[in-house]
C-alpha cells in the first residue's frame, strides 16, 4: 500500500484538476480507441514485460489496468482528475493484478521515494502543468535502475504542423482539452530529468488514417540510472 503523504515536492489537494466535462469526453473516446485506433495493442507493448512494484501516473481511467502482465505485484496509480479516478477504481476492481488508485498530481507523489521497480508515463506528460517537476518526481520515487515505460503524443510533423501545435497550445487546446498541450517533446523532457533512454519509436496515431495536431506520439523505455552523477 502507498504511504501517504510522504512526497518530495509540497502537498497538493485531493483533487489537484478538475475537468468534469473533458473527462467524459476522454472517457467515451478512450474506450473507442481501445479497438478502432489499436491503442489496447500499443498498451501490451508499453507494458510488456514489467514486474514488480509499478507506479502509473496519470492513470484516467484505468484503461491500462487490464494490460499489466501477471509478473506485476502491485499498481499504484495516481490520478489527479475526479471523474477519471472513479472510473480508474472500477477498472482496478476488475484488474488481475492488485491496483491501489491514489488521488494526486504528478508534481507531488504521495509515495516513498525509490519504493517502485518501474514507472509507467501513459498520455500524461502532455497536461501536467510543471514537466521537469513532473519527471523528477518520477526519478525520485523510482529505484536506482529501475525503467520507466512511457507512451506520449508530443511535437512531430513539418514546419505547418509544428505552427499549428504550437499556435493551439496557445490559445484554445488546453481550455478546451483538459489542460493538454501539443508541442511539448516527451523524449526531450525525460533526456534533460536524468533519465537514460533507451529503445523508443515514433508511432502515428492513428496509423491509417487523417494525420492531426494529436497523431504524433513516442513509445518506448528510459532508466534511472544505477549510479547517479
Amino acid at each position: 500500500m502507498p504511504q501517504r503523504p510522504v512526497t518530495g515536492s509540497g502537498k497538493v489537494s485531493r483533487d489537484a484538476m478538475h475537468h468534469p466535462l473533458f473527462a467524459r469526453y476522454y472517457a467515451r473516446i478512450s474506450v473507442t480507441a481501445e479497438t478502432r485506433m489499436g491503442m489496447g495493442a500499443v498498451r501490451d507493448r508499453m507494458l510488456t514485460g514489467l514486474s514488480g512494484r509499478v507506479i502509473e501516473i496519470g492513470a484516467g481511467n484505468g484503461l491500462n489496468f487490464a494490460h499489466y502482465p501477471s509478473t506485476v505485484s502491485e499498481v499504484v496509480a495516481i490520478e489527479p482528475e475526479r471523474l477519471l479516478r472513479q472510473l480508474a477504481v472500477e477498472s482496478a476492481l476488475r484488474a488481475e493484478v492488485p491496483v491501489d488508485v491514489v488521488p494526486g498530481a504528478a508534481e507531488a507523489l504521495p509515495v516513498k521515494s525509490e519504493a517502485f521497480d518501474a514507472v509507467v508515463l501513459s498520455l500524461v506528460l502532455c497536461s501536467v502543468r510543471d514537466v521537469p517537476r513532473a519527471l523528477g518526481e518520477a526519478r525520485r520515487v523510482l529505484r536506482p535502475g529501475g525503467a520507466v515505460r512511457f507512451f506520449e503524443h508530443g511535437r512531430g510533423g513539418g514546419r505547418m504542423m509544428g505552427f499549428t501545435q504550437r499556435a493551439l497550445d496557445r490559445t484554445v487546446w488546453p481550455r478546451l482539452s483538459g489542460g493538454c498541450h501539443l508541442a511539448r517533446d516527451p523524449v526531450a523532457g525525460l533526456r534533460a530529468a536524468g533519465f537514460e533512454l533507451g529503445p523508443y519509436r515514433r508511432v502515428l496515431m492513428p496509423e491509417n488514417g487523417p494525420t492531426l495536431p494529436t497523431s504524433y506520439c513516442v513509445l518506448g523505455t528510459a532508466w534511472r540510472p544505477r549510479t547517479e552523477s
